[in-house]
């Protein structure tokens, strides 16, 4: 018994540390930045510096321009993990309410061999 409530502990702490928070690059601070997955210290460094140099960001363009080592691709990889610029996420780079950033589009196709999967246009049903 008290093996199975230890697993369960266990479950929840690890759920836990895969939680998804939402993080504005204008008001976090060090730590809040490298709980984003892509964030490490010296990239929260850089974030910090050129805020504190030329202000908030305005926009992710903004953000892109003046954060070194930050271009379209990473900062949508970024945007999928949680960083917003002034509380919005990069466009095509939708959240959904799980946060997984997976979007509309893998939502709406079932998977391969799932039971009860849409048959084919034309396909007659099994009875």
């Amino acid at each position: 018994m008290i093996k199975k409530l230890m697993l369960a502990v266990a479950v929840l702490a690890a759920s836990m540390s895969c939680a998804f928070a939402q993080v504005d690059v204008n008001k976090a601070d060090a730590s809040a930045l490298d709980g984003v997955r892509g964030v490490g210290p010296a990239t929260s460094k850089l974030i910090l510096d050129a805020r504190t140099k030329g202000g908030d960001f305005k926009d992710w363009a903004d953000f892109e321009k003046r954060v070194k080592g930050v271009g379209e691709k990473r900062a949508a990889k970024l945007s999928k993990a949680g960083l917003q610029v002034n509380g919005k996420s990069l466009d095509g780079a939708p959240m959904d309410a799980d946060g997984s950033g997976a979007g509309a589009k893998s939502a709406a196709k079932p998977a391969r061999g799932a039971k009860g999967a849409a048959a084919p246009a034309g396909a007659k049903a099994a009875s």
